[in-house]
């Protein structure tokens, strides 16, 4: 490990930051930060969740404007006052939270945010052609709130190389994405890079980092402590130099064993509402007490619409759906959550918690009960202190329970969700990416949270694109894709190979995907 010796920054880089300093208020983001990033470079910028990642490159893409420090780009000092004005540089970025309109098409987004003069026809045209170059499967006609997360992250990356950038600006852009699609996200960058498009890659998967990366810069606390060449490195030195310290593992309980089942989906076919979507079709799973459960798949392969259905934004047949053998198909998401099932959505921002709520505000979402509204009456003293123990015990990085949404990290807000849910003391938890986009340390903590809460005897039924993640803490796994899903295996009998295959189409069940 070379820790940072304070030395200049390279004299000729395409973008040099030098001294950059941003507060929010008492909160120091940025602290004296300098970082060169070259022509045909592709540079990670580590850091856990708060360390300044995200406000560094807000502030090269002209989001937020730096309280001190200068911006040099291509030689040229430059001031960087708006998005348009980084664009005009030759600067994109695919931010972690997507900046989508829910409402318009994929190709109507992506013509606001090139400004652009053509047709929609025409730059329908170019999208094909440019998604099929980068194999990047996106229907320019889709609706976006009809769309999954590993969806929209694929119109994000679209947007920026139809704006043929000079630098790539990466939040977090394999979050969703499966094992072959980030082999050909890194296969497209490496070109971008060989054609000297420097490209800046922000990512918690640190065997990522590794393989992709050809240099490496680490925050801690806002300030840049160490710069590296990751090839050089390990996963274990990188997350060392991110945390300061060694690396905590997670660990199963000492007991730990299945009861019945808490929640069965009997033959389940439910047609796709909407015309893109997924139809379901004759889904069967069982989950045991004190399981973790893992549904693996590509996005857009029923997930969204099976999460829908067993969390009751969408209602079945009564008897489709069990919870601890009551039919609960025909009940809503209130219902449900009254009767012990709770919901950690795939979007942390507008459907896990909002954005210019308090934490308070947000706690309060999905936990209307007898504490925090007794006699149908808000006390509002257990709303905060629910708020405080849920910031302490699950170690959430914030200032205080006033603090509002947007102003935590994308870590931070996922462990407040997370732990919301299971403070509940559900005896089924839904969970959807529930460490899409955070840090190593705080995806630790989410999955040790999961394994400590399936081990009092919860059921909790995980679904994740990250394969790792799921052979890490799931007992068995399943694969959905094509609305089917296949009889799930123990995780001692699963291999990356084989769920490979059955993400790209193997039989399932006996049924060919293509039906």
């Amino acid at each position: 490990m070379r820790e940072f010796d304070g030395a200049g920054v390279d004299p000729r880089p395409r973008l040099a930051l030098t001294g950059i300093v941003k507060r929010y208020g008492s909160m120091l983001a940025n602290d004296d930060v300098a970082l060169s990033v070259a022509p045909g470079d592709i540079h990670a910028l580590l850091g856990e969740n708060g360390a300044g990642k995200s406000t560094l490159m807000k502030i090269v893409y002209g989001v937020a404007k730096p309280d001190a420090g200068a911006i040099v780009w291509e030689g040229r000092q430059v001031q960087i006052a708006a998005p348009d004005a980084a664009r005009a540089l030759g600067i994109g970025m695919v931010f972690q939270h997507f900046s989508l309109f829910e409402t318009l098409t994929v190709a109507e987004n992506i013509a606001l945010g090139l400004g652009s003069t053509q047709t929609i026809a025409e730059l329908t045209a170019e999208i094909h052609q440019v998604a099929a170059h980068y194999g990047l499967a996106v229907e320019p006609g889709r609706h976006i709130h009809h769309l999954s997360v590993g969806e929209r992250q694929r119109v994000e990356i679209l947007r920026c190389l139809l704006q043929r950038p000079k630098l790539l600006i990466l939040d977090e852009p394999t979050s969703v994405l499966t094992p072959q699609e980030v082999e050909g996200l890194f296969a497209m960058l490496r070109r971008l890079a060989a054609d000297g498009c420097s490209v800046l890659y922000i990512s918690h998967k640190l065997e990522e980092i590794r393989a992709l990366c050809t240099a490496a810069t680490v925050l801690r606390a806002g300030r840049v402590v160490a710069r590296c060449d990751p090839r050089i490195e390990t996963a274990e030195s990188l997350a060392e130099m991110m945390m300061g310290g060694a690396l905590a593992r997670t660990s199963r309980p000492a007991t730990h064993s299945t009861g019945a089942p808490c929640l069965v989906v009997d033959h389940l076919t439910m047609a796709a509402d909407e015309p893109f979507g997924t139809t379901l079709r004759d889904v069967s799973l069982e989950l045991r007490a004190g399981e973790i459960l893992g549904i693996a798949g590509v996005a857009g392969n029923g997930q969204k619409e099976l999460l829908a259905a067993l969390a009751g934004e969408r209602r079945s047949a009564p008897g489709t759906v069990l919870l601890e053998g009551r039919p609960i198909g025909a009940l809503g998401p209130a219902e449900r959550r009254a009767l012990g099932l709770a919901f950690i959505p795939e979007e942390r921002l507008g459907r896990g918690a909002v954005a210019e709520y308090s934490l308070a505000e947000n706690a309060l979402l999905t936990r209307i009960d007898a504490v925090t509204a007794p006699r149908g009456l808000l006390d509002l003293g257990a709303v905060d202190a629910l708020a405080a123990r849920l910031i302490a015990r699950f170690g959430v990085r914030c200032a205080g329970i006033a603090a509002l949404g947007r102003s935590l990290s994308g870590g931070n807000m996922q462990k407040f969700i997370v732990g919301r849910e299971i403070d509940a003391g559900p005896r089924v938890l839904l969970a959807a990416h529930p460490t899409w986009g955070v840090d190593i340390g705080a995806a630790l903590s989410i999955r040790q949270d999961l394994m400590t809460l399936a081990a009092s005897g919860a059921g909790v039924l995980v679904v994740s694109e990250d394969l790792d993640e799921l052979l890490e803490i799931a007992d068995r796994i399943a694969v959905l894709g094509g609305g089917r899903i296949s009889p799930p295996m123990p995780v001692a009998e699963a291999t990356i190979e084989g769920i490979g295959l059955l993400m790209g189409g193997a039989d399932r069940a006996g049924h060919a995907t293509a039906a």
